[in-house]
């Protein structure tokens, strides 16, 4: 019996490196790096090195997203060129050149706001409009008719042209074009006019297309945030897509798949805690590894801050506190690779669970 058991132990340890692992062993990957020509870098992150990691180039986006300061004008709506206006005359004086006989009020519809910013009255011209409110407007007109019929009084209203009318594209249950009725109306206003963010969006992105200008901030920041929630400019188009960034998660973890960012900046505990953290049975917490990649112009001597070589692989060590407070600060980039690889102990352990079961087996027979 004692001879069965010492062949039993010895053919189970000799074959223990042909067992199906869940991930590599740190050693594996780094192996090349102790070589005479490494193709990559390897850079143990530390408390004491997070300053100049954050000063290296951005990888995988331009690092932050860009938004707007929030800047309100009047609350009443201005008029622009290709707004269109209609006017109601009323004039009781006899023989107005207005009104038609027998009628006192007269109805001018559709006038064009010209490239000139004025609209045309009959028998008094061109009226200077552009940057009025209606209110003003009204008055002017009524200024410029008293020319002709002092007693007239004016009723005017505006329907937005292309230069008032923000352009909800997509990422909205009801998209379309929105006409201002203001000055003072917000990108939330718009989005709840238009039936809200879609629902079928995960982690949605905002983006907005003002001139020949790009601005994109997540939904979630837009929402929580009152100074986020910018006021609206005719010919603004808004556009509301899902966020692409995305990380990889290999190895010991909850998950291995790609994953993506459900906030704007997400720190290497933050990559593990979506993953569902690390199996406690495999993991190697002295061996948390981040991939990346950077241009080549953005390595030495290219860049006074940047890595050696193009590729280079971070590791972490979370089994102290120096180690677990960088993680924390350390941000993982859009197409990074986050590998948790496997404790050496985790073959090991598997072996001597089949040794142990093996022996009870024998042990009963």
């Amino acid at each position: 019996m004692s001879g069965l058991r010492i062949f039993v132990f010895l053919f189970l340890a000799l074959s223990a490196c042909s067992l199906p692992r869940g991930a590599a062993i740190d050693r594996e990957i780094l192996r090349e790096s102790s070589s005479e020509s490494p193709t990559f870098s390897v850079v143990p992150v530390v408390r004491a090195n997070l300053e100049e990691i954050s000063k290296w180039a951005v990888t995988g986006w331009a690092g932050r997203y860009r938004w707007l300061s929030n800047r309100r004008g009047p609350a009443s709506a201005i008029i622009k060129t290709g707004d269109l206006l209609d006017l109601v005359v009323w004039d009781s004086q006899d023989g107005s050149l207005l009104t038609a006989p027998g009628e006192n009020s007269t109805n001018i519809s559709g006038l064009p706001v010209s490239a000139a910013g004025t609209v045309f009255v009959p028998y008094v011209g061109d009226v200077l409009v552009r940057g009025l409110t209606e209110t003003r407007a009204r008055e002017d007109v009524q200024d410029a008719i008293a020319s002709i019929s002092p007693s007239a009084q004016v009723q005017l209203s505006v329907t937005p042209g292309h230069d008032n009318i923000v352009d909800m594209v997509t990422g909205v249950l009801t998209p379309g074009r929105v006409p201002l009725s203001g000055r003072n109306v917000t990108l939330l206003s718009l989005i709840a006019e238009s039936g809200g963010v879609s629902s079928s969006l995960q982690n949605p992105l905002v983006r907005l297309v003002r001139g020949s200008s790009t601005y994109e901030i997540r939904a979630d920041e837009l929402f929580s945030n009152a100074a986020r929630n910018i006021t609206m400019r005719g010919g603004d188009k808004v556009i509301i897509e899902e966020d692409e960034r995305y990380f990889v998660a290999l190895g010991a973890t909850g998950q291995e798949e790609i994953v993506y960012f459900n906030r704007e900046h997400i720190t290497t505990i933050e990559a593990l805690s979506m993953l569902g953290g690390l199996a406690e049975d495999r993991a190697n917490l002295q061996g948390i590894l981040i991939l990346r990649e950077y241009p080549n112009n953005a390595t030495k001597p290219h860049r006074e801050h940047g890595p050696d070589l193009p590729q280079v692989i971070f590791t972490f060590d979370l089994t102290n506190a120096d180690g677990l407070f960088a993680a924390r600060k350390f941000r993982v980039n859009p197409k990074d690779t986050v590998i948790a690889t496997e404790s050496p102990i985790g073959p090991a352990r598997s072996v001597m669970s089949l040794v142990t079961g093996l022996l009870n087996i024998r042990n009963k027979i």
